[in-house]
């Protein structure tokens, strides 16, 4: 024990200490970065962005032109970034067979790995906005269910309904439910503005106040349906119509069987 008092009370300890604690950081920070972190280097980047161009020439340019300039059919990929990418193909809304009607959510047709060598491909073309990562969506940390509440109401209802479960636009046009849908993909919606939606910029609504509108969503999504049968959340209208068109029916059936009875 003396000798152990004597070493640490040495002017060299408190040095080695110091390089063996940076050492042992430095250490460990490379072995947790080789494990968990996406491929980083040059080479694998230009593969991947390699990758994406091949499946944006097999997939995308019919419509989209050889360079994404766009053409008569089909917008200009030129500055949409990786984020319009991500959500549009992500959600399966592209790769789509018609583009005179409006795209619906469905089973996409690449995986995660072919989308996200496709969005990496656009963003290449020009600065856009980029993906979310999982450190911009804590939105259970960050995000607060009642000033979400508010912002959905004065920003979203209108078109998505009081209760996010979508509505009828003009010309044919909709907006859908936003129930089961992913938060990077409810947040890529905001700030890319797909189809008939507005671009909702980080001065129109700030990134936390995005983060409490996707909080709000998921409590809406979480909510128990304590009076039984939803009829789509959509409020009164639904429940007086069902009510009605029962009740009259029931109340024919009945006078139709009266007046069979009387004969």
């Amino acid at each position: 024990m003396k000798r152990l008092s004597r070493l640490r009370r040495h002017r060299a300890a408190a040095p080695l200490l110091l390089v063996f604690a940076l050492f042992t950081i430095g250490t460990t920070f490379q072995v947790a970065s080789a494990v968990n972190s996406e491929p980083t280097t040059v080479a694998d980047r230009s593969a991947t962005v390699e990758e994406g161009r091949q499946i944006f020439l097999k997939g995308c340019s019919s419509c989209h032109g050889i360079n994404a300039e766009g053409g008569g059919i089909a917008p200009s990929l030129i500055g949409v970034g990786a984020a319009s990418v991500d959500f549009q193909v992500g959600t399966g809304r592209m790769p789509m067979a018609d583009m005179s009607v409006q795209a619906m959510r469905k089973t996409p047709l690449y995986n995660p790995e072919e989308v996200n060598a496709l969005a990496m491909y656009v963003a290449t073309l020009a600065p856009g906005p980029a993906i979310p990562g999982d450190e911009v969506l804590n939105y259970e940390r960050d995000g607060s269910v009642a000033d979400g509440g508010e912002l959905f109401r004065t920003n979203c209802a209108m078109c998505h309904n009081f209760a996010a479960q979508g509505g009828a636009l003009t010309q044919g046009k909709y907006a859908p439910t936003l129930m089961g849908v992913e938060p990077k993909h409810i947040y890529e919606a905001l700030i890319t503005g797909p189809q008939s939606m507005p671009v909702f910029s980080d001065k129109t609504i700030t990134p936390a106040e995005k983060l409490s509108i996707i909080k709000w969503i998921k409590a809406a999504e979480a909510e128990p349906q304590l009076g039984g049968v939803a009829l789509g959340r959509v409020g009164p209208v639904t429940e007086g119509l069902l009510v009605w068109t029962l009740g009259i029916g029931l109340l024919i059936g009945v006078a139709v069987w009266l007046a069979m009875k009387a004969r």
